[in-house]
């Protein structure tokens, strides 16, 4: 299943989401899937994000997301993902999808009286956080390629400036 799908599925299962370990376990799945879109970008992506790709796939709070409990029920979504159609678009989504997770596990972790939930909370927060300021890095990165491709085009002489950028994204 694409990136961007995958992601939209995470979105709704969140939004859907109405207890606390339903919330920690949607917020385990948001982070295994974004360590494996990372990896899928390090390994095919493009060349000037691979870096920063390969720093996604690899961040974790605390334990592995992949081992996390909440995840044994159902196993993580991420395992359908076939591939990364639209960098941007599916960069973009997931990072949306990285502060919605930050925002409703402080939800959680505001609501709770159990210590262990807490620090659960905390520990997915700071994996959600880190693993958002990859993707928006990513994503600057991105932007600042296709600005440079947009100067160093030649002018189209029917419009006296740059032409369309040649190819997909």
């Amino acid at each position: 299943m694409d990136a961007e799908r995958l992601i939209a599925t995470g979105r709704h299962a969140l939004a859907e989401s109405q207890v606390a370990l339903d919330i920690v376990a949607e917020a385990w799945q948001a982070q295994v899937l974004a360590q494996a879109i990372g990896s899928r970008l390090a390994l095919c992506g493009p060349m000037e994000l691979r870096s920063e790709a390969r720093g996604l796939s690899e961040t974790v709070g605390g334990r592995g997301a992949v081992e996390h409990p909440a995840l044994r029920t159902g196993g993580p979504r991420a395992a359908q993902l076939t591939g990364v159609g639209d960098t941007r678009a599916a960069l973009t989504a997931l990072a949306a999808l990285l502060g919605e997770v930050g925002i409703a596990l402080v939800g959680v972790a505001c609501a709770t009286d159990e210590e262990g939930l807490y620090w659960q909370c905390i520990e997915a927060i700071d994996a959600a956080d880190e693993a958002g300021d990859r993707v928006r890095a990513m994503l600057r990165r991105l932007a600042a390629r296709e600005a440079e491709r947009e100067r160093d085009r030649p002018p189209d002489p029917a419009r006296g400036r740059a032409g369309p950028a040649p190819g997909p994204r």
